[in-house]
């Protein structure tokens, strides 16, 4: 075990002091359960002052509005407890629900409004006629908890999530420019398909991280906008450096030595674009990058082939890798800028895409909301039927524990180890509860006993490693605290209420096995159906979403494939999946969408295609055979189609070059064995 750092003695002082100081207040001013202060003050202390002040607006907001669902229900159905019951299940059920869709932070609110209405409305059965004061008392201590930890972690050698993202940003675009390396130069190592779905996970991780930056202490939270808008240009490059590796495969495929030759120079000079510093001179180097591209791009006619095609989906996309290069290069200079307090005011409010256009599975939130109504239901009638007064614990803890690990795709893992270092920690507890805290009879005496654990555990919560065992620890002890709060600190109460944490805890293990266990190569399926059907309803024309909000959320899939087809093993049909070439495709629909318009009489053979393309992706997995020849034919007459077209314009030039580009990647995403595209004087019929 290593010593601990800086950093993890840093955090555990601090949210010993926020603890402490929470306990002091709420003791000094009369509320009745100083604990629930202090037990507050640990959930929402983080290691960085952005994340605390973000979890404590989130939880305060939460706690107010699950008081006020509890202050309206308990009086009018305590004479009905099977009622009430059902009423606490379905809002913690419900709120649950709403909360997985959004995964921002934000989702805390809701998930807090859940469970808080349980933590307050089941021990207050007994007493519905102070359910108002009880629940103002759960607030007020509960914000007491938020305030301190908040102001604590903000204002003491605060630490700052800036540089943390910063540096992590810095790192995607190392990244992204290793693959460009590696993919436009033919002696470049080939790097894993699994690394670059590994960057699209980090660009999700960085696009939900960034929700904490109006919340930080740096200057950096000023530069939300630049940072969102590097967020998409990274999420824009994804599916565009994979096209071009794909296309520059397939010209030493067709063994075009001399058309791969004739491009070598360019694509030596945009690496070297890449991997420039940022500098005055970059935007200019873009330009003329652009205007070679655009010189040894094919121009378009009846004749053109299959290697003339390839090489205009080339330079389509080799442009707007550049494009991108110089648009990250420049935002990057402007975050620079804004840490020193400089940022241009155009810059300030760039239009980003929302966190709410990532992928959502509305059938998994409502499978995780159901076992957590059931959990709850079961425990609730256990403790109707059986009379137990310490009941009211097992539903708390079993709302609890559905809703904290309802994102994994095996949440029983997780509740199994929550329960075991829970059980861990009821010898510590019970020597606080029955032997310490009852000699305590000043508040630094109490600061002095809890001193020892509470900083030592604090450590191992800082460190992620050993987060999911300490924290249940800490956790477990603090609960048992709470029994000082209410006058029961003695052997046979003690017994009761752990017995009664323990019996929701087996509850919510129970249940979630039983309905909500899922694999991880259940959940891959899941988003590769997903990303299908939302391919399926492009070619429809049912929903066209612009192409950052489609990039941002078939990266965001492509990033939680990864770890789940590393899981997934030896399942040959999610080996054989390719979800960077389903994102390649729908950017290709996405653009021959925005230039349809532009098509005139060109566009006749575009609109039997997308219904070919729909059709075939609701079919996927399962496509046959009929259906795909009809898709290439309906591919290549388009193709023709378009070709044929007249020129007349430099408007209608450019979008017939732009629909050719997105076609050609599309036949050769979906057909890269297929015979060669031939050029006739007519479209197919």
């Amino acid at each position: 075990m290593s010593l601990p750092t800086r950093s993890e003695i840093l955090f555990s002082v601090k949210s010993f002091a926020a603890a402490m100081l929470s306990v002091y207040i709420s003791m000094r001013i009369g509320l009745p359960r100083p604990f629930w202060a202090m037990m507050t003050a640990y959930i929402v202390s983080a290691p960085f002052a952005g994340p605390t002040r973000s979890k404590g607006l989130y939880r305060a907001g939460g706690t107010i509005l699950g008081a006020t669902a509890v202050t309206f229900l308990v009086p009018r159905l305590i004479n009905s407890p099977e009622l009430l019951s059902l009423a606490l299940a379905l809002w913690i059920a419900g709120c649950l629900y709403f909360s997985l869709l959004d995964r921002t932070p934000r989702s805390y609110l809701l998930m807090l409004a859940g469970y808080t209405a349980g933590l307050i409305g089941f021990p207050a059965v007994n007493n519905p006629a102070a359910i108002f004061d009880i629940a103002l008392a759960r607030v007020e201590e509960i914000v007491l908890g938020i305030t301190c930890a908040t102001l604590v972690h903000s204002l003491v050698l605060p630490q700052s999530i800036g540089p943390v993202l910063l540096a992590r940003l810095d790192n995607a675009v190392r990244d992204a420019q290793h693959w460009i390396r590696d993919a436009l130069n033919p002696a470049g190592d080939a790097r894993a398909a699994a690394d670059r779905r590994k960057l699209a996970g980090d660009i999700t991780e960085l696009r939900l991280m960034s929700t904490h930056l109006p919340f930080d202490t740096s200057h950096l939270r000023w530069t939300s906008g630049a940072v969102n808008a590097l967020q998409e240009r990274l999420s824009s490059f994804v599916p565009i450096v994979s096209g071009i590796e794909d296309r520059l495969t397939a010209l030493r495929d067709l063994g075009a030595t001399g058309v791969a030759q004739r491009w070598a120079g360019l694509l030596q000079d945009v690496v070297a674009l890449a991997n420039t510093p940022r500098g005055p001179s970059l935007a200019a180097r873009g330009a003329e990058l652009r205007q070679r591209i655009d010189v040894l791009t094919p121009d378009v006619d009846r004749e053109l082939g299959w290697t003339g095609m390839i090489e205009l989906n080339l330079g389509a996309r080799l442009r707007r890798l550049v494009e991108i290069c110089v648009e990250t290069r420049s935002l990057r200079r402007h975050i620079d800028a804004g840490v020193h307090g400089s940022l241009p005011e155009e810059v300030r409010q760039l239009p980003g895409v929302p966190t709410s256009a990532l992928h959502q599975d509305r059938g998994m939130a409502l499978l995780s909301a159901f076992a957590a109504a059931v959990a709850v239901l079961s425990c609730c009638a256990f403790w109707i039927l059986t009379g137990w007064p310490a009941g009211a614990a097992a539903p708390m803890m079993a709302a609890v524990l559905c809703c904290f690990f309802s994102t994994q795709d095996n949440p029983v893992p997780f509740i199994k180890g929550f329960l075991t270092y829970t059980i861990y920690s009821i010898p510590l507890s019970a020597l606080y509860l029955l032997a310490l805290l009852p000699a305590a009879h000043n508040f630094e005496t109490l600061v002095l006993l809890c001193a020892p654990t509470f900083l030592l555990v604090g450590v191992f919560v800082a460190r992620p490693a050993t987060f999911g065992r300490a924290f249940p620890f800490l956790f477990g002890i603090i609960g048992t605290l709470a029994m000082m709060d209410t006058n029961n600190a003695d052997m046979v109460s003690f017994i009761n209420g752990m017995t009664a944490q323990i019996a929701g805890l087996v509850a919510a293990v129970v249940i979630t096995g039983v309905f909500r266990t899922v694999g991880a190569g259940w959940t891959a399926r899941r988003l590769l159906k997903a990303g299908w059907s939302e391919l399926s309803r492009l070619g429809s024309g049912e929903r066209v979403p612009s192409l950052p909000e489609f990039s941002a959320r078939m990266v965001d899939r492509v990033g939680m494939l990864t770890p789940r087809l590393a899981l997934a093993g030896k399942d040959q049909d999610l080996q054989a999946a390719d979800a960077l070439r389903d994102l390649r495709i729908g950017l290709n629909m996405t653009l021959l969408h925005s230039v349809r318009a532009q098509l005139g009489g060109d566009d006749a053979a575009v609109g039997p295609l997308m219904q070919q393309l729909s059709r075939h992706f609701a079919l996927r997995p399962k496509v046959d055979a009929q259906c795909e020849r009809s898709l290439l034919g309906a591919l290549d007459n388009a193709l023709r189609a378009i070709c044929a077209g007249a020129r007349d314009g430099a408007q209608r030039s450019d979008a017939r070059r732009e629909a050719l580009a997105a076609l050609t990647g599309m036949r050769r995403d979906l057909f890269p064995k297929a015979a060669a595209y031939a050029p006739s004087l007519e479209p197919a019929t």
